[in-house]
């Protein structure tokens, strides 16, 4: 049998990695390109593979409780190289996966190094096109969030849209489940029609003057993460201000903003709130709601404690934090197929946190399905995503199509979560037959997602 064309994959990190590792051991050859240290970075301090330039966790390892546990799980079933590199690297950190970040990427180079299909180029990739010399050639871009100014024109002159972000402004995002519709309710502004005719489409949760006042306070008093060294020159959007930025201008102002009250009646009162919070629904499943206009800078602590003033928020379960700092990502939605092709140019895959995804592992994750996904065309062999009811396939689910699309800035970052799976009957009684109540019903609707996704995972690779 001849041997496969290579496929090249743009970027050393963990994705990157991930997509060499899954192309190589599937037998395709891979030019795995990466740029330092012939260009250096403002983040990164080594020319090694998989450098953690932030936290060296890889969070939860809890397969049975914990989405991201369920994700290594899954990732390890697959022959991850992170997930192998991990474990001779770990360090102690309680029911989390650590690891000394030099042991572990110098694991990661010396596997791709020593692979036989796989040869490293340094230096930098400027453009799409210097790749795509022929009908022939399949790229994996997976530069993150540092992806080269000339590269990142590139993408955006290709996608023919303001398609690439550079300022990522989040906002928190609650699981629907955690809602106290006892307080809160649905209704859309004016009660206008959206584009389904739906007239109560966004939640609203009151503010007296009092608990508004209170909540300002908190917001003015409240922990603030700073920016990173290299994150300092890049300025805030005026239409993408942080919550506690429009509240240190004064203390009416996000009553004129984003919690102004108008167009909404609270029908435990009969009349309109001093003040509201809206949520608007953020995937098609309806499990997640994003609070609209609330992008933060926060620390998480403060976060949890400042966002559970809301009434009808006070029990919240956040997926997602919020948080701003300079990122790149695409529109994935829009512009990437379900097995991470961009539309406009199928030879061209992208892979890892310019997907639209948030977290180490999230990242390596994408990177390994590119790389398989890829793999599998090289070799003629038709491959589907993994079932949406994978921790995998929730993600490249929501990633390309699961999000609900709405303006310029609709689609941001997520971290893998239960939120992301489809539903499930949530058991009611324990083996011992007794009815399970709060935490436990929760704990046992998460470990019946888990086994869930791992029995049809187990499907798919069977096929």
């Amino acid at each position: 049998m001849a041997v496969p064309l290579p496929v090249h994959v743009v970027g050393g990190g963990l994705a990157g990695s991930e997509a060499a590792w899954a192309l190589a051991n599937a037998g395709v050859p891979v030019v795995l390109h990466e740029m330092r240290p012939v260009v250096k970075t403002d983040a990164h301090h080594t020319d090694k593979f998989a450098e953690l330039v932030c936290s060296n966790s890889f969070r939860s390892d809890d397969w049975r409780g914990n989405a991201v546990g369920l994700l290594h799980e899954e990732m390890r079933r697959l022959g991850s190289l992170v997930m192998a590199s991990a474990g001779p690297a770990q360090v102690p950190a309680g029911s989390a996966l650590a690891v000394d970040r030099d042991v572990f990427s110098d694991a990661v180079t010396a596997a791709l190094m020593a692979h036989p299909l796989v040869s490293v180029e340094r230096g930098e990739v400027k453009s799409l096109n210097a790749l795509l010399t022929s009908d022939d050639e399949k790229v994996i871009f997976s530069t993150g969030p540092l992806t080269s100014p000339s590269l990142a024109d590139s993408i955006r002159t290709l996608t023919g849209e303001d398609s690439l972000a550079f300022f990522d402004a989040i906002a928190p995002i609650v699981h629907a489940d955690s809602i106290d519709f006892d307080i809160a309710w649905m209704q859309s502004r004016y009660d206008k029609e959206g584009p389904g005719g739906d007239k109560a489409a966004y939640v609203n949760c009151p503010m007296d003057e009092a608990q508004y006042n209170a909540f300002i306070a908190a917001l003015n008093a409240g922990a603030k993460t700073e920016f990173k060294e290299w994150e300092k020159n890049t300025p805030y959007f005026e239409g993408c201000l942080p919550i506690e930025v429009m509240a240190e201008r004064g203390p009416e102002t996000l009553r004129f903003g984003p919690m102004k009250p108008v167009g909404l009646m609270d029908p435990r009162v009969g009349k309109r709130a001093h003040a509201g919070v809206q949520l608007r629904q953020d995937n098609k499943l309806g499990t997640l709601f994003n609070m609209v206009g609330f992008q933060t800078k926060l620390k998480y602590g403060a976060q949890e404690e400042i966002f559970r003033m809301i009434p009808g928020l006070q029990n919240a379960r956040f997926a997602r934090l919020g948080g701003i700092h300079r990122n790149t990502f695409l529109n994935s939605p829009k512009l990437l197929d379900g097995t991470l092709r961009l539309r406009a140019e199928p030879r061209v895959r992208f892979a890892g946190q310019v997907t639209g995804v948030e977290g180490y592992v999230e990242s390596a994750a994408m990177g390994m399905m590119a790389g398989r996904f890829a793999a599998a065309e090289r070799l003629g062999r038709a491959i589907e995503p993994p079932p949406a009811t994978t921790a995998l396939g929730a993600l490249i689910a929501h990633v390309t199509g699961g999000h609900i699309v709405g303006g310029k800035g609709s689609f941001q970052p997520m971290n893998v979560n239960f939120g992301l799976f489809p539903e499930i009957a949530a058991p009611t009684h324990g083996a011992d037959g007794k009815k399970l109540k709060g935490e436990e019903r929760g704990r046992a609707k998460k470990l019946a997602l888990a086994e869930r996704a791992l029995g049809d995972l187990g499907g798919w690779l069977a096929v």
